[in-house]
């Protein structure tokens, strides 16, 4: 594919650079591109069957499901219980999934933990163990090329901001990059859990700079304030995702001054169905 575009957007006065990786795919895109480049870009007879597991609305769970769509692979995916209300929600990540052939299994909660322990104890060489989120040391490859784009891109701008989960994205983009400067900041758990997920991947770049939130926020809950910045970000013509871009953002604004390159995560898939939980709350 073609190196992703650029946008620029305007937030309470302040210029920003956006690489528009949410424009890759519908389904493949954001930072599960590059996290999943190498799966991408694996011959349909190295594997028959991928196995993963995680969150009910996954955006690594949908990319995983498009690649193995694409590739004529089984597609193995396991959850907690979902809610009566998830069974029944459209048009959500977890719709897309399904259609997109993965078969979906729910674990009980009290089995859920040594179940996922044991899931790459008994496979073949044909079967793959795509930890949750796509954190592997494979994502390397993937963080390499986005690193190239921006280099080939020739900004003024040196430093960049992409939001972390496992912080897998951010890490390897920082080891890419040496010469920029790399924004992130924990949405899931705190800056302490963020610096153990990375750690276990490869040791953290001085380069890469985590920024406290604000307050501790639990993943995937509402906040007026995630979705009030989610709508000032629309209104100035780009949508991002409601789950890890408005901690992003809120941090960029209020802890870092210089001109920033943002790296959109994709993820707006999952949109339909946190937009409908907001305005059930409201």
């Amino acid at each position: 594919m073609t190196m992703s575009p650029l946008s620029k957007i305007t937030l309470d006065g302040r210029d920003f650079l956006v690489k528009r990786d949410d424009k890759i795919d519908k389904y493949l895109s954001g930072n599960k591109y590059r996290k999943l480049y190498t799966l991408l870009n694996t011959p349909k007879n190295r594997y028959k069957t991928i196995i993963s597991y995680g969150g009910m609305q996954s955006n690594a769970m949908l990319a995983i499901a498009a690649i193995c769509k694409v590739k004529g692979w089984e597609f193995l995916y396991y959850t907690k219980p979902l809610s009566k209300k998830l069974h029944s929600e459209i048009e959500d990540n977890l719709f897309h999934s399904l259609s997109l052939g993965m078969k979906h299994t729910e674990i009980e909660f009290e089995l859920y933990r040594s179940f996922v322990a044991s899931l790459s104890l008994s496979n073949d060489e044909y079967t793959l163990v795509v930890d949750q989120g796509g954190a592997h040391r494979s994502a390397k490859e993937g963080l390499e090329v986005l690193a190239d784009e921006i280099r080939a891109q020739n900004l003024e701008v040196k430093s960049v901001a992409t939001p972390s989960g496992t912080g897998t994205t951010a890490l390897y983009l920082a080891l890419a990059l040496p010469e920029y400067k790399v924004y992130t900041t924990p949405c899931v758990g705190d800056v302490t859990y963020l610096r153990e997920q990375m750690s276990a991947l490869a040791e953290i770049p001085s380069n890469l700079i985590i920024l406290e939130p604000q307050k501790k926020y639990h993943f995937a809950k509402l906040y007026d304030e995630f979705y009030e910045i989610y709508e000032k970000l629309k209104s100035a013509g780009i949508e991002f995702d409601l789950l890890y871009a408005p901690a992003m953002w809120m941090a960029l604004m209020s802890q870092t001054e210089e001109s920033v390159l943002y790296i959109h995560s994709g993820g707006v898939t999952g949109n339909v169905s946190m937009c409908e939980r907001y305005k059930r709350r409201r």
